[in-house]
């Protein structure tokens, strides 16, 4: 019997701290209130987007792209000895799309902004930033400028800094 390789647990551990990685070079976009606490900002989030929900249900809709007509071809070897294929449709693709969903998304952030909360794009912090804070999550949302910043832990919390 063959043993087992590691390599595909090593290579499930590296694509997974990849991905990582990407997640913590991502903005944060988040709904935003300076003073709110974090839990206030998921549920009003979660009532807003369930409220969307209602208001512009999903109306998944399906349509297929048109078709492609692929010609017939002539090929010809140097003793002139010729073969021919025939043409031939290859049929459209079916896709499947909500309409709704800018629409949607629109009644969300409005009934974030009537709660009192904006939608924001926090940048990541630099590594050297990122290494010199303390780790701990952000329960309060601070006041925002243009140096704030966020770190991403890997628990899935966050902590905003703002410097200077």
């Amino acid at each position: 019997m063959k043993p087992i390789s590691p390599r595909p647990a090593r290579t499930v551990f590296v694509l997974t701290f990849i991905a990582m990685g990407a997640a913590a070079c991502a903005p944060l976009n988040t709904y935003y209130k300076p003073g709110a606490n974090v839990a206030q900002v998921s549920r009003a989030t979660t009532a807003c987007e369930v409220q969307a929900l209602r208001d512009v249900p999903v109306s998944t809709q399906m349509r297929r792209t048109p078709p492609r007509y692929v010609p017939p071809r002539r090929s010809c070897d140097s003793n002139n000895n010729c073969t021919s294929t025939g043409g031939f449709y290859i049929p459209g693709e079916l896709v499947t799309f909500d309409p709704n969903t800018a629409l949607r998304k629109r009644v969300e952030t409005q009934c974030m902004a009537d709660r009192g909360f904006a939608p924001v794009s926090i940048p990541a912090c630099p590594g050297s930033v990122a290494r010199a804070a303390p780790v701990q999550a952000t329960t309060t949302l601070p006041a925002l400028n243009p140096n704030s910043c966020v770190i991403r832990n890997p628990d899935g919390s966050f902590q905003i800094v703002t410097r200077g």
